[in-house]
């Protein structure tokens, strides 16, 4: 095993996360690609973050990962003019979202965002579901009967029915 990938497994392992003053949990909405992803505070302002060029190889994100976020000079950078408000300095694997959500460090507002997920999946389906119903409904008897699809090949048998009803 490489040694990069062996400190990955041991920051890993680690488990605590303990926050600075100016950083903070941020969740990751959008990838911007050159670095730059979206993210969201606990308070749900929305802000861009640079992902810096050292964690590349090494870590991947997706829409919906937390990261760890030094917002120390978030206000001074966006009343300069910059976009980039924060530096991502940390990104935070599913054990440690699992251990944090339990402390008193986790924002209110991403205790909702997995049961929110899982809620619109099985709202899908039971809109599929009703979806089917309307379909298998007997409200279609007014329309005339589909036409046969005269691209499609009948198989064999139907051809000797009746072909062999013509030639006797």
């Amino acid at each position: 095993m490489k040694a990069g990938r062996r400190n990955l497994r041991r920051a890993r392992d680690e488990g605590a996360v303990t926050l600075a003053e100016g950083e903070g949990i941020m969740q990751v909405l959008a990838l911007r690609g050159s670095n730059v992803i979206e993210v969201m505070d606990g308070k749900g302002v929305k802000s861009l973050a640079l992902f810096p060029a050292k964690f590349q190889k090494s870590f991947w994100i997706k829409n919906g990962s937390f990261v760890v976020v030094d917002a120390s000079g978030r206000d001074e950078a966006l009343e300069s003019g910059s976009k980039i408000a924060c530096v991502v300095s940390q990104v935070l694997f599913h054990d440690q979202v699992r251990a944090l959500e339990k402390s008193d460090d986790w924002p209110a507002i991403f205790k909702s965002t997995p049961n929110e997920g899982s809620d619109a999946g099985t709202q899908g389906e039971t809109a599929q579901v009703q979806i089917d119903e309307e379909a298998n409904s007997d409200e279609d008897d007014d329309l005339p009967p589909l036409e046969a699809n005269t691209n499609r090949n009948r198989p064999y048998e139907l051809y000797s029915d009746s072909d062999s009803g013509s030639d006797s």
